[in-house]
């Protein structure tokens, strides 16, 4: 199993968007979708149009889990959903195939394709789908500090595990041994 990371910097978030943008809308919506929910690739992948639009909050059964979830959607995110969605069916698959010409919705060997795509062109190394959860976790630590919060909205069992998860234990050894010399 490869061990992936958050997108730690925000330029190299924008630039991922840009690059996405420029190749397809849907693959930009992916991106931008996983960083600001913080669900699974495959709960994602499964969604519809009507399960976001006009929506405050996402309502599913994680695949995982099997747990019920209840995600918030931001004001950034409701605009984004409106704009992606505008002329779609509502029960339209939200992550249309191309090949199939958006009977059905890609799989998540797709979305791992499109992501490191773009994540190769950024420089990037240790991207998967699991990245876009990773990344909203990890600056939603950073910018609450609330590992509790955060750890509730992963269903993790332990605080350590949303650290570890993060990676935020690793940066703080990385700082520690950083200035630690004999």
């Amino acid at each position: 199993m490869q061990f992936v990371q958050p997108i730690r910097d925000p330029e190299k978030i924008e630039q991922m968007k840009q690059l996405l943008l420029s190749r397809s809308k849907r693959d930009w919506f992916i991106f931008v979708f996983g960083i600001n929910t913080g669900l699974r690739i495959g709960d994602i992948l499964r969604l519809k149009v009507k399960d976001v639009r006009n929506r405050t909050h996402i309502s599913l059964i994680e695949g995982k889990t099997r747990k019920k979830k209840w995600v918030p959607i931001n004001s950034e995110l409701k605009r984004v959903i409106d704009d992606y969605t505008k002329g779609m069916k509502a029960d339209a698959t939200l992550f249309p195939s191309y090949r199939t010409r958006g009977e059905t919705g890609i799989c998540r060997v797709q979305a791992y394709r499109i992501l490191n795509w773009a994540a190769d062109q950024c420089g990037l190394e240790e991207i998967g789908t699991h990245t876009l959860r990773k990344t909203f976790g990890y600056h939603f630590y950073q910018k609450t500090k609330d590992v509790a919060m955060l750890q509730n909205i992963f269903n993790h069992a332990y605080p350590s595990l949303t650290m570890r998860y993060i990676g935020i234990n690793q940066d703080m050894i990385d700082e520690a041994v950083s200035n630690f010399a004999l």
